[in-house]
């Protein structure tokens, strides 16, 4: 009987046994097939999600400021030095070409002229004198013997040189008069005074530097502005302008490509462009800023992707290619952006695929 009991009693232990036994083996079991599917998860293939490089020559719109001038802008000054003696315009006279703005008056430029015009006719009849003697003596010499060679040739040599004094007499009246021509102001172009530096009585000319006048073509403006770099290829001949100004709210002008620099500039990298404003109608004033809106198209199609797909560095501006499992990273430079994508340059082809969510973890090569 004492044996039956300690059987009993041995019976739970080892059951107690064998199920801690059972537990541990499924545990390493469970333990080998979570290592099991580890190792799978690692040994994936690699994916990245791509897109393909496009080639498009789409037409764009380019908002820039510009600034409205006077298609003719200059400042009136004296070639002579002289006192102004009557003023004909004044600050805002619309003036025609060729009208008069002023008068200026110098005596001893008027005495000047008189001097070298009695200089001139008494160099002239000594001239008329030279070439009669010289006609003379010409026709008395188609008698054999009857004029010494050397006669003629003295006569000859004085007419020839009262001839050149008296051009030269000519040209330096001619030049007293031109200048007295300089003692009336008169206006270069259509346009409008902007500006009136001087009154009756004030001494002018070479000695002073205060210009006359300032005056402007107003009926024609120059609508200038700069176009950067990375634009200048997509400009046409046929270019349009649409431009508003904030002196006319609400209201959009046009106007057509005039002329280009051709050359950019080398201080901003800009090409500089001008468009023919006609302002017959008066609305616009030159000196107005604008804010003009450009469509241009590249001459030939570029490359594009998705603005996401630019994986910008320190060390640059890259898009990664992944052709036949294979990564490679390369360099572009950015042009402009159009509904999500970017225009961009650099050593890509048609049939290239892009990664479209770069990082710089990811490096050149085969991935598995």
């Amino acid at each position: 009987m004492y044996h039956r009991i300690s059987r009993n009693k041995k019976s739970p232990v080892s059951l107690l046994i064998g199920c801690l036994l059972v537990l541990f083996i499924v545990s390493c079991s469970e333990k080998g097939n979570q290592n099991e599917q580890g190792t799978k998860r690692q040994i994936k293939p690699k994916g990245y999600p791509t897109a393909p490089v496009k080639i498009m020559n789409p037409e764009y719109e380019l908002s820039v400021p510009a600034e409205l001038k006077p298609y003719e802008q200059v400042v009136v000054h004296a070639r002579v030095e002289g006192f102004v003696k009557q003023l004909y315009v004044d600050l805002g006279d619309h003036v025609r070409k060729g009208q008069l703005l002023a008068v200026l008056e110098a005596p001893e430029m008027n005495q000047k002229y008189l001097s070298d015009r009695s200089t001139e006719q008494k160099i002239f009849s000594d001239y008329q004198y030279a070439k009669q003697a010289y006609d003379r003596l010409a026709d008395a010499a188609k008698t054999t013997g009857a004029v010494a060679a050397i006669e003629l040739d003295r006569a000859k040599s004085l007419m020839e040189s009262a001839k050149s004094a008296y051009q030269a007499s000519k040209a330096g009246t001619a030049q007293s008069s031109q200048l007295q021509q300089y003692l009336r102001i008169t206006a270069p172009f259509d346009g409008v005074i902007t500006a009136r530096n001087i009154s009756v009585g004030a001494l002018v000319g070479s000695g002073a530097d205060k210009p006359l006048f300032m005056m402007a073509q107003g009926n024609k403006l120059r609508l200038t502005l700069s176009l950067p770099e990375k634009h200048a290829a997509s400009v046409s001949k046929e270019a349009k302008a649409e431009f508003t100004v904030s002196s006319q709210p609400g209201k959009t002008f046009t106007a057509q490509l005039s002329r280009t620099s051709g050359l950019l500039d080398q201080q901003d990298r800009s090409l500089k462009l001008e468009f023919d404003v006609n302002n017959n109608s008066g609305e616009l004033q030159g000196g107005d800023y604008a804010q003009v809106k450009l469509k241009l198209q590249r001459k030939n199609p570029s490359y594009w992707v998705p603005a996401q797909s630019i994986l910008s560095t320190q060390s640059g501006t890259y898009v990664l290619t992944l052709n036949n499992k294979t990564v490679k990273r390369i360099g572009i430079k950015e042009g402009i952006q159009l509904d999500g994508l970017v225009e961009v340059f650099g050593n890509l082809s048609v049939d290239d695929h892009i990664i479209t969510k770069p990082s710089e973890e990811i490096e050149d090569g085969k991935i598995n």
